[in-house]
C-alpha cells in the first residue's frame, strides 16, 4: 500500500473480502501458491558455509542463537578473527542479529559489491532476454547506491525482490530509536526514489531523523529504513491476509531484540507495514515504548488493548488518504480489523494535515511527520491531537529530555 494512492484499486479489496470464503476453502484442500522451488540462496548459503566453519579450531556457534550469545561470541575475538569472519561469511554475519552493528556495516559492503558486480555479468549476458538484462541493470544500479560512502546498511539479501535496512545516526550512542516499517510494494528497488522520495522507506526515514534533530538537538537519535521483510506485492491476496505480516513480525522482532544498548525504541509503521506492527505487538520487547500507525488498512484486533502491549499506541490518518474506504473488517483471514483511528479502537489518534493522500506522512513540513519526530524524541506533550480536546495527549508526560 506504500505505492498506490488512487481509490480505483479499492474494488481488489472488495472483491477479495467477497470471496473470503472461497479462498478458506482453496486454501484447506491444498489449492494454495507454489513455493519456490530453487535451491539455497546466497544468504543461505552463507549461513550453511558458518555452520560448518571454524575459527581458531573451533565451532562457530549457531547462527540462529539468542543475541546475546553471538554478541559474546563476537566480542571475545580478536579483529584478525572477525576481519577473517565478515570476509568469509559477509552475508550470513550483515545478516546476524547480535553481530556488532560496524561489523554488519562492513560484512553488507562486501556482499553489496559482490552482488553487484554479479549484475553487471548479467547486465552483458546475451542468454538473458532485454528486459532480464534491464533489471540486471537496475538492480546494479540500487547495489551502486547502496554502496555509496557513509551509508550503514545493517542487512542485505540479494534474493529475489530482495531485502534491506539502513541506519541513519549512531545505533551504539541513540538514547532513542526509531523504526520505520513500510508497507506493499516495498523492495530493492523501491528501497529509495528519485521522483516522490518521502513515499520510499529512505526518505521516510531520512526525513524523520532530520526532524527528530529539529525537534530535540541535544537527544542523540538513530532512525532504520527496515525493508527487511518481504512485502506484499499490489493490491491482491497477499496484502489483503496477515501471511507476509506473520513474517515481518518475526523478523521485526528479532531486529529489536538485537538492537545495541537499552534506549526506548518508537516503530513508524505505515499501510501494511501497520499490519506488521500489529501482530508483532504482542511479543516485541518491553523498550519498544510507542507503536505509531499512520494510513492504516488495520492492525488485526477490533481494539488496541488487544494488541496486549505496553507501548503507546498512535494512529493517524490523512483526510485525502484512499485507505479510509477499505473495509475495516476481518472475514475467513482476508481484512486486517478496525479501523485505528476510530473512536472505538483506543488508539491516540494524531493529526496528519498536510500529509495529502496515502504516501504523504513523511513528507517535511506536514503534522504527520512533526508528530513521529515528537514521539521519537519523547516530547509526548508536544503533539498535535486530531481533535481539538486534545484526548490524544491524556495522561502522558515528557520531554524531548525524556
Amino acid at each position: 500500500m506504500t505505492s498506490f494512492d488512487t481509490s480505483p484499486q479499492l474494488n481488489v479489496w472488495r472483491a477479495l473480502l467477497a470471496l473470503a470464503v472461497v479462498f478458506v476453502m482453496l486454501a484447506t484442500t491444498g489449492w494454495t501458491a507454489l513455493r519456490n522451488q530453487r535451491g539455497d540462496t546466497p544468504l543461505q548459503a552463507s549461513l550453511s558455509a558458518w555452520e560448518d566453519g571454524r575459527i581458531a579450531g573451533h565451532r562457530l556457534p549457531d547462527p540462529r542463537s539468542e543475541p546475546a550469545k553471538l554478541a559474546r561470541f563476537f566480542a571475545s575475538l580478536g579483529e584478525r578473527d572477525r576481519a577473517v569472519l565478515v570476509r568469509k561469511y559477509s552475508l550470513a554475519v550483515g545478516n546476524m542479529n547480535g553481530a556488532p552493528v560496524e561489523l554488519r556495516y562492513r560484512a553488507n559492503r562486501l556482499a553489496l559489491a559482490k552482488a553487484r558486480n554479479e549484475e553487471r555479468e548479467r547486465l552483458h549476458d546475451k542468454r538473458l532476454t532485454p528486459a532480464g538484462q534491464h533489471e540486471a541493470g537496475r538492480r546494479m544500479h540500487r547495489f551502486e547506491d547502496l554502496l555509496e560512502k557513509g551509508r550503514r546498511i545493517l542487512a542485505f539479501d540479494p534474493e529475489g525482490s530482495g531485502r534491506v535496512a539502513e541506519v541513519f545516526g549512531d545505533l551504539r550512542t541513540a538514547e532513542r530509536v526509531s523504526v520505520v516499517v513500510p508497507g506493499v510494494d516495498t523492495d530493492l528497488l523501491t528501497f529509495q526514489r528519485t521522483h516522490r522520495p518521502y513515499a520510499a522507506p529512505v526518505g521516510m526515514a531520512k526525513a524523520l531523523y532530520a526532524a527528530e534533530k529539529q525537534a530535540s538537538p541535544s537527544t542523540r537519535t538513530a532512525v532504520i529504513a527496515w525493508a527487511d521483510y518481504t512485502a506484499p506485492s499490489g493490491l491482491g491476496i497477499d496484502s489483503a491476509t496477515a501471511m507476509r505480516a506473520e513474517d515481518g513480525a518475526v523478523r521485526l522482532d528479532a531486529l529489536v531484540r538485537a538492537l545495541p544498548g537499552s534506549s526506548p525504541v518508537s516503530l513508524f509503521c505505515h499501510s501494511y507495514g501497520s499490519v506488521v506492527c500489529g501482530v508483532a505487538a504482542d511479543g516485541l520487547p518491553g523498550r519498544v515504548s510507542d507503536i505509531a500507525v499512520a494510513g492504516s488498512p488495520g492492525m488485526r484486533v477490533e481494539k488496541a488493548a488487544q494488541l496486549r502491549t505496553g507501548a503507546r499506541v498512535w494512529a493517524m490518518r490523512d483526510a485525502d488518504d484512499w485507505i479510509q474506504d477499505v473495509p475495516y473488517l476481518e472475514l475467513g483471514g482476508l481484512g486486517h480489523g478496525a479501523d485505528p483511528v476510530s473512536a472505538g479502537f483506543g488508539a491516540r489518534v494524531l493529526s496528519a494535515a498536510g500529509a495529502k493522500g496515502h504516501a504523504g506522512y513523511f513528507v517535511p513540513g506536514t503534522a504527520s511527520l512533526f508528530n513521529f519526530a515528537e514521539i521519537g524524541v519523547g516530547a509526548y506533550r508536544s503533539v498535535h491531537c486530531a481533535h481539538e480536546d486534545g484526548v490524544c495527549r491524556t495522561g502522558l508526560s515528557g520531554t524531548a529530555a525524556a
